[in-house]
């Protein structure tokens, strides 16, 4: 029996889908890592740090010769990490902070195999439009956001209509930066089927 030879070291359905788009064979096995950052850790870093950790507790259970594909996002605005929200009222905050303004979406990547390793983190710019107290709400309301960093999505209503634009990579803003993954994975010998 082959054994696959990526496993992707999330349980985020986007990246799942955005990995399977590239026509890629991988199995999924979720990374359990706690996420603690060192507070003086400069944020360009955070999200590669994260994605380090989780490959890190895949590597100790996987066979010799397989590829560990992890990543981590995180929004950033004004100076301030904007993790997944604990709760409403903290998601009603980030969406708040987000209105008529700009923020980083920053996704790391990490792949290891065996003594072989790669990291390196995307940035993408996202404008968002004024959100309204009622837009807010609706969003909310009718939308999954809890395991979302900034607590939305570009994917889903958010994005449809209230992004005015973004500048770089609209895949790194839904959790993995595609054509990026793409190439460093060419260097790790794998091709798509």
């Amino acid at each position: 029996m082959d054994l696959p030879s990526i496993i992707l070291a999330s349980g985020s359905p986007r990246r799942a889908t955005l990995l399977d788009s590239l026509g890629i064979d991988f199995e999924i096995m979720p990374s359990e890592v706690e996420e603690i950052v060192p507070q003086d850790m400069p944020f360009k870093d955070v999200a590669i740090y994260l994605a380090q950790l989780k490959s890190n507790y895949i590597s100790k259970h996987l066979v010799t010769g397989q590829i560990i594909l992890a990543a981590d996002t995180i929004v950033v605005h004004d100076d301030t990490l904007l993790g997944k929200p604990e709760n409403r009222d903290m998601a009603v905050d980030y969406l708040h902070r987000l209105s008529a303004d700009c923020h980083q979406v920053i996704t790391g990547v990490h792949l290891l195999k065996g003594t072989l390793e790669q990291s390196f983190s995307v940035c993408s710019q996202v404008f968002v439009e004024e959100l309204s107290d009622e837009e807010i709400d609706y969003y909310l309301d009718n939308y999954e956001y809890m395991d979302k960093a900034g607590a939305y999505g570009i994917q889903d209503w958010f994005g449809m209509s209230k992004i005015a634009r973004i500048e770089g990579s609209y895949t790194n803003i839904m959790g993995l930066p595609t054509a990026e993954v793409y190439e460093a994975l060419r260097h790790f010998g794998v091709d798509h089927n």
